[in-house]
Order: structure tokens, then C-alpha cells, then sequence
């Protein structure tokens, strides 16, 4: 494996709060069958971002997407996150570690979410 979507998430002292983060990552590993599909989490739960771009450097990855699973730019997003991504690129300056926008930014995913919520009270 040399490309890895690394799905980031906040995280929650509630298991069954990370089940649709855990769908999620199974429904884009069968989309992306030549990538590795990971989760990471600021708080809470493991792994941490730290220990998962560990892993996926492990098992070989070139670079490295991370997607935080966020709506918005909030002072995770905006401070907490850009300090551990830093720091993974320092422990891992082979390895290209791309910092996409939050998956709330993105038009087609906003769409999506309007769409749905229409339909869910109608």
C-alpha cells in the first residue's frame, strides 16, 4: 500500500459514538481498494493521529491524505490538528502527509446533507 486516506475524527468516552465513523471508513475502503483506510481520533478513543500515521508508515504508505470529519473550522481544526500534523510530518519526513479541508467544507457533501435532511421531513 503506498496511498492512505486517514479519516479523522474527534472522538467520544462513548463506544457506540465511533460506529458511523467505523461505516464510514468500510464503505470508502471498498471504494478505494488499492488505498489503506484508517481512523484517528483527537480525544478520547484510540488511535491517535500520531499512533495511526505510525502504523500506516509501518505498513508501507507514501502519503498520506487526512480528512477531518468536521463540519467546520473550529479551534481543533484551526490549532489542535495543524500541531499533530506537523509533528507527523517531522516524525515522518519520507512520507508526503496532505492535510485536506474538513469534509463540512466541501460543497458536494453540504448538497448531500440538505438533500437528505429534506428528505428525512418531508
Amino acid at each position: 500500500m503506498r496511498d492512505a486516506l486517514l479519516l479523522f475524527a474527534h472522538g467520544s468516552r462513548e463506544a457506540a459514538w465511533a460506529e458511523p465513523v467505523h461505516a464510514l471508513r468500510d464503505r470508502i475502503q471498498k471504494q478505494l481498494p488499492g488505498h489503506g483506510v484508517s481512523l484517528a481520533f483527537l480525544e478520547d478513543m484510540p488511535p491517535s493521529l500520531t499512533d495511526a500515521v505510525d502504523t500506516l508508515a509501518a505498513q508501507g504508505a507514501r502519503d498520506i491524505r487526512i480528512l477531518p470529519l468536521f463540519l467546520g473550522q473550529g479551534s481543533h481544526l484551526r490549532r489542535d490538528l495543524p500541531a499533530l500534523v506537523n509533528a507527523a510530518r517531522t516524525s515522518h519526513a519520507q512520507i508526503r502527509i496532505e492535510l485536506l479541508p474538513a469534509i463540512g467544507e466541501q460543497a458536494a457533501v453540504l448538497d448531500s446533507l440538505a438533500r437528505t435532511i429534506a428528505l428525512t421531513v418531508r
